[in-house]
């Protein structure tokens, strides 16, 4: 049985490039919200990226960052 050579495996993360979003610091200060719902907020009302695209660029499902958006609108009382 041959192992196969890690050099000639292809890296599906090199075929995609990724955007670079900045993201900045403030918005962890807070202690209302976890890390990843104070960064899905940021994300989804500062930047304007769709619940999918955010899902991609933290590798989660699109279910998941719903309901992290979900919580954020219920802690901040829907005013979002």
């Amino acid at each position: 049985m041959a192992i196969p050579d890690k050099d000639k495996m292809k890296d599906p993360s090199k075929d995609e490039a990724q955007p670079i979003v900045l993201i900045p610091s403030s918005i962890f200060k807070g202690r209302d919200l976890s890390v990843l719902e104070s960064l899905v907020e940021y994300l989804h009302f500062k930047e304007n990226k769709t619940l999918h695209e955010i899902a991609v660029l933290l590798n989660r499902d699109d279910r998941t960052i719903w309901t992290v958006l979900s919580r954020v609108k219920k802690k901040r009382g829907g005013k979002q």
